[in-house]
């Protein structure tokens, strides 16, 4: 078994070159790679086109490349919450595609499986239509979307192995396991790594074949976008 541990987050993006296509796993600021986003901050590579769910928040994840100026385009669902975003939107700064969020999970689950091209009907007749085939089934009209792939797919997991086997929590499934299938190259970083055949293999999400470098994280924040709390005594 091929043991694909790297030392850390520096040397599991030291290759990613300038202009290159990212997939960066996570939902909201649940399971984002924090230390992949981290060592990509210190590396100064720029032109990057991001694939994600959404563009983090002004003072974390992705919304710190884009203060940056490392991100040329995003390939994104939700946006809402980050004001650098939407500066560098409405100035032409940023180059984006918005994509209903079915879609985009659909058009990267489809560039894992190897599936160029599928129908759907979300999207039809409004601005995500431009310039797209439409064909009708069963008297209804359809929206061709093509998959996604990536140069580098960046995951994190709850906790994985030597051999790149993934386990994740909660809302990091989202995004994170058909991620890892989409990437020429996936790295993943972990909370916690373990030794070959410590995990359940009923219990694994992402199969290791997927994976090419796995190293365990430090420092998790694990941020919140909008916490909201109560007052009120029962």
């Amino acid at each position: 078994m091929v043991n694909k541990v790297v030392k850390n987050a520096d040397e599991a993006v030291k290759d990613i070159p300038h202009r290159a296509t990212l997939m960066l796993g996570g939902f909201g600021l649940c399971g984002i790679p924090e230390n992949c986003i981290s060592a990509i901050l210190k590396s100064g590579m720029t032109g990057l086109t991001c694939i994600s769910n959404n563009a983090g928040v002004d003072d974390f994840g992705i919304g710190l490349m884009l203060k940056t100026r490392q991100v040329k385009k995003m390939i994104s669902s939700y946006v809402g919450e980050n004001a650098e975003f939407e500066r560098q939107l409405l100035s032409g700064e940023l180059e984006v595609e918005l994509i209903p969020q079915g879609t985009l999970a659909e058009r990267i689950r489809a560039g894992g499986a190897g599936i160029p091209a599928f129908f759907t009907p979300a999207g039809v007749g409004t601005e995500v239509a431009k310039g797209k085939e439409t064909r009708e089934f069963n008297g209804k009209i359809y929206l061709m979307e093509h998959w996604l792939r990536a140069d580098f797919s960046l995951v994190k997991a709850w906790k994985g192995d030597t051999a790149g086997n993934l386990i994740y929590r909660g809302t990091a499934r989202n995004f994170n396991p058909m991620m890892a299938e989409a990437g020429t190259i996936t790295i993943a970083e972990v909370e916690e790594l373990v030794p070959i055949g410590t995990l359940d293999p009923n219990s694994i999400h992402t199969p290791g074949i997927y994976v090419h470098r796995i190293f365990q994280g430090v420092n998790y924040e694990k941020r919140i976008e909008q916490r909201t709390i109560s007052n009120l005594k029962i």
